[in-house]
């Protein structure tokens, strides 16, 4: 027996997708050009798939800070927070967020994937039950898992079932932590937090949001769901990231929880990695001015969404994402999704391919993130490419029937 054997199946479908053109899962940039276009298989490509909500990963005050920051600091910390990795700017970074915020305490983690890991593993233990939105993301899972607390997995946005669940026998010792997220990656839809709210007072637990996709997209200020909803004060512990609209590599963990701040020396994942490279850092520090300052971004992505949104309804397409920058289309089967995304890469349009069981109720999706930094005429591209497609599908789905129609 061969130690990879368990992965047969999943190496038969990708051999399968790679017969139809290219690889959606290792696909190579080969040159990036701004925050919306880089060189794909030879070919200038409109990127509709980076999650880079603001457009900011080429602002150049950004660069020029990270650029700074190597010149002064060197390229990476190499250590972890509780060594020798706790920099100037990794303190001032939390100090900022935490204003941001509206916060007591941040604690930054190199990446978004390991501030859940961190935050998770640290808040919750063995005699503690998570409770988890059934479509959460693959990091809140892990990170639930580490923690040795016991997962109790709810339906997708329904606070009914969370209470259901929160009363049943079993669940009642240790503490109880609810976690869902503001916008949810795959599909673009939010959480009903306001409800979920409600049922966590009545229980007496503590809530945790995710707010990666939503940090600098929903709120006056950009603060994401719980700003939007009115319920921060509801928001025990939020956790985010800087892979989304700051454009880098990072992620938060944040509360006003006086005692929060234990976690420092008790949450495995942020005791035993290197710190984020100081660049990142100082990009970061930026880009949360930016955000902070220039609510003309998320102005104009929300009318970017709203204009593809509607593009895209319009041409017929089955579009299962509310208004969001987050936009799902449904395709009928995998073998359809791959012939779809293959066709729009070869016509300079990148989209991300999602099947399953990466995705929610089994679903083969082209997903599209939406970007301030895109002109109008970069969404009239998209959309017409998008038309060639569903014209293509049509005429191919046409053919097929008639094929089977004859005697």
């Amino acid at each position: 027996m061969d130690i990879f054997d368990k992965y047969a199946l999943a190496s038969g479908r990708h051999d399968r997708v790679l017969e139809v053109g290219s690889d959606p899962f290792n696909l190579r940039m080969e040159e990036i050009y701004s925050a919306t276009e880089a060189r794909v298989n030879g070919r200038r490509t409109i990127l509709v798939g980076t999650n880079n909500y603001l457009g900011i990963t080429f602002d150049p005050a950004c660069t020029e800070a990270a650029i700074d920051a190597i010149r002064k600091y060197g390229t990476g910390t190499t250590g972890s927070r509780i060594a020798n990795g706790t920099y100037s700017a990794h303190l001032a970074l939390e100090e900022v967020l935490s204003r941001f915020l509206k916060r007591r305490s941040t604690m930054v983690f190199p990446t978004g994937y390991q501030a859940n890991l961190g935050i998770l593993a640290g808040l919750a233990g063995a005699s503690d039950t998570i409770f988890l939105d059934a479509d959460s993301h693959a990091s809140i899972y892990d990170g639930s898992r580490l923690s040795g607390a016991t997962l109790v997995r709810f339906r997708h946005n329904d606070p009914k079932d969370l209470d259901k669940r929160l009363t049943r026998p079993g669940t009642q010792g240790g503490c109880k932590l609810i976690v869902v997220e503001g916008i949810y990656s795959m599909l673009g839809d939010r959480a009903p937090l306001a409800e979920f709210a409600e049922v966590k007072r009545e229980h007496g637990a503590y809530l945790l949001v995710d707010e990666a996709h939503s940090l600098g997209v929903l709120g006056d200020h950009g603060r994401g769901l719980a700003e939007e909803q009115g319920v921060e004060d509801d928001a025990d512990f939020v956790v985010g990231t800087f892979s989304k609209s700051l454009g880098a590599v990072g992620g938060f963990g944040a509360s006003n929880h006086p005692k929060f701040d234990v976690l420092r020396f008790c949450s495995r994942p942020y005791m035993f990695t290197a710190s984020s490279s100081p660049s990142n850092v100082a990009s970061v520090l930026v880009a949360v001015r930016r955000m902070a300052e220039q609510p003309e971004l998320r102005l104009r992505l929300w009318d970017n969404a709203r204009a593809l949104h509607d593009g895209l309804s319009n041409l017929g397409l089955e579009i299962i994402s509310p208004e969001s920058p987050v936009i799902a289309i449904r395709m009928k089967d995998e073998e359809t999704a791959i012939h779809a995304w293959n066709q729009l890469l070869e016509n300079g349009i990148y989209v991300n391919l999602a099947l399953p069981p990466g995705t929610p109720n089994g679903a083969c999706l082209l997903r599209c993130s939406v970007s301030a930094a895109h002109t109008g005429e970069q969404i009239e591209e998209i959309l017409a490419r998008f038309a060639a497609m569903a014209a293509e599908l049509n005429e191919r789905s046409e053919k097929t029937l008639a094929a089977h129609a004859t005697p």
